[in-house]
């Protein structure tokens, strides 16, 4: 059955690929972005679609659209983008999610949040269980985003127990793929450019941190397979749970460009969290989901992406 869907934060690197899915599975797409943080460039070839609608709107401001389901992924996600505007950060975090939800029990529409791994913060626990509280400093430099996900998470679940509003949360950990932004510091996106450009290699800390690496279509999977359950199952994790260490992804980021860079360490950011992995028990179990794109294939296609990047750059 064909339906209108919202994709918040439509144009940034979660939501473009969403909305291509979505799309191409029949739907009617209304891409909402107020371009802080995403590109215009990761949408334009939609364009042309009829059942595609690009909207210029901030999610800190009020708004309604007849939808049936809201996907709201509308947020900086990355250090360098979150700690730039840190208030900004905690308004569309708390702000923005309250306007989705609004709109969500006035046309009566599912929605699903899109939280993040930050959730747990620096974890105790590993891997991390939905079901774990978090290790969180909340006056740290990464505590905008961190704590702002935390209140989404309760005005969800909060806006579902008293007016019903069918609501879902998704936990993201760390996922990588085409259309990352170029300057977001990611450390995929780092990695893969100063590998194609020659430079350092920039590893902070010893790099034996861990995270885990989801390519972006796994997860846009996931985000299907969960705003599709009739029962909220309560937040479910998405992400990769084959943990690898940061100096090994540079490893692979260099070998893959056939690079010649050298890796350079510098001091580890403040409250940045030394071992990330997520247990999927639950998407395993509610949603017979779990990632399939290799770090090999996931990679490949990424540095291509970015090799049309520098390429453009000259």
């Amino acid at each position: 059955m064909r339906k209108r869907i919202l994709v918040t934060g439509g144009a940034g690197f979660l939501g473009s690929h969403l909305c291509e899915h979505l799309l191409s599975l029949g739907h009617e797409v209304v891409c909402l972005d107020n371009f802080f943080t995403s590109q215009r460039r990761n949408v334009e070839h939609l364009l042309d679609d009829h059942r595609f609608e690009l909207v210029r709107h901030d999610v800190t401001e009020p708004l309604t659209v007849e939808v049936d389901e809201i996907y709201h992924l509308a947020c900086p996600a990355s250090p360098v983008h979150y700690q730039r505007n840190p208030v900004r950060t905690i308004r569309t975090a708390v702000h923005g999610t309250l306007n989705m939800l609004d709109m969500a029990r006035e046309v009566d529409a599912r929605i699903m949040i899109a939280s993040t791994s930050e959730v747990y913060g620096d974890p105790q626990e590993h891997p991390q269980k939905e079901d774990y509280w978090g290790h969180v400093n909340p006056t740290g430099p990464r505590a905008c985003y961190d704590e702002g996900k935390r209140c989404a998470e309760s005005l969800t679940v909060s806006y579902a127990r008293q007016y019903g509003v069918e609501a879902r949360i998704v936990r993201i950990f760390n996922t990588y793929g085409p259309r990352m932004h170029e300057n977001d510091g990611r450390v995929v996106s780092n990695f893969v450019l100063q590998a194609l450009r020659g430079e350092p290699i920039t590893i902070y800390g010893d790099g034996q941190q861990t995270r885990s690496f989801c390519y972006v279509s796994d997860l846009v999977d996931g985000f299907l397979r969960m705003m599709a359950l009739e029962e909220d199952p309560g937040p479910v994790n998405l992400g990769n749970p084959s943990e690898r260490t940061i100096r090994d992804l540079a490893e692979i980021s260099i070998r893959l460009t056939d690079s010649r860079s050298e890796l350079v360490n510098r001091p580890l950011p403040v409250d940045d969290p030394t071992r990330r992995c997520p247990n999927i028990d639950r998407a395993k179990r509610l949603l017979e989901w779990e990632p399939r794109v290799t770090i090999e294939e996931g990679m490949g296609k990424t540095i291509d992406y970015f090799r049309t990047i520098v390429a453009e750059q000259g």
